[in-house]
């Protein structure tokens, strides 16, 4: 997202885009927020480590005039200019029905979940276990936290693997975390008793496309960054055009 938006940025000499991590740390993304704030920024692009914490700046920011755009994961109510974003419900969704279609309607799932406060992880979640629940065979039998990180998912799934001596399936809510869980799976021996699905679809070589072309990963669903569309976006609204509240962009699965 940040190599997208730094590109997309060198078409528009009047923009000047400054950069700050959040670290995965609400308090840390509050702060460099209210910075920007003091620094009386022109326009805000923000992806909120977590909807809830972030939402009372974010609506600081945006009653004090300033346009804010959102990418990727929302906040709570509507006090911002625009939300840039694919929709998270539809891409649980064809995971879940995907899965069925490599599981033929029977198997023991295992769920690697991102940021638990985060809106990806929830939609993804809900719309993953609304397709599934259309075939009774298909049961979710570990669902831990492992906050998108692959270290993380090597550790959960480990313990996945102990308590699980069947497992058919593997479900991250991300590319990394199903990558993470594939290498644990490997560690045991048992990456071939089992498939594994992942999403963001990025391109490189650590990003889903490749581990679908590895054959480590069945499938994977597009995410995209959104960081194109935000400065294309922040351009048009800097120089007074309207634009739209929601802006849903495109996803696609990735298989061999």
């Amino acid at each position: 997202m940040n190599a997208d938006i730094d590109s997309a940025a060198k078409a528009y000499p009047d923009l000047h885009i400054v950069m700050a991590d959040g670290q995965q740390d609400n308090a840390k993304q509050v702060a460099d927020v209210e910075n920007f704030l003091q620094q009386k920024v022109d326009l805000l692009i923000i992806s909120p480590n977590e909807a809830k914490p972030l939402t009372a700046v974010v609506e600081r920011v945006f009653k004090a005039g300033i346009p804010v755009i959102i990418i990727d994961r929302q906040i709570e109510g509507d006090s911002y200019t625009t939300f840039i974003g694919a929709d998270n419900v539809a891409i649980g969704h064809a995971a879940g029905e995907f899965a069925d279609s490599i599981l033929h309607g029977k198997g023991d799932i295992v769920e690697l979940r991102g940021l638990p406060g985060s809106t990806p992880a929830q939609q993804r979640d809900s719309g993953f276990r609304a397709a599934i629940a259309a075939y009774p065979g298909m049961k979710i039998i570990h669902d831990p936290v492992a906050n998108w990180l692959r270290e993380e998912a090597m550790t959960q799934m480990e313990a996945a693997l102990a308590a699980h001596p069947h497992i058919d399936l593997v479900y991250g809510q991300n590319d990394p975390m199903a990558i993470g869980a594939w290498l644990a799976a490997r560690n045991a021996g048992r990456e071939k008793t089992m498939r594994f699905i992942g999403i963001d679809g990025l391109p490189g070589l650590d990003g889903g496309r490749q581990a679908v072309k590895d054959g480590k990963l069945a499938a994977t669903f597009v995410y995209p960054t959104g960081g194109k569309e935000a400065v294309e976006t922040a351009e048009k609204i800097l120089h007074g055009e309207q634009v739209p509240h929601h802006i849903t962009l495109s996803s696609e699965r990735i298989t061999q």
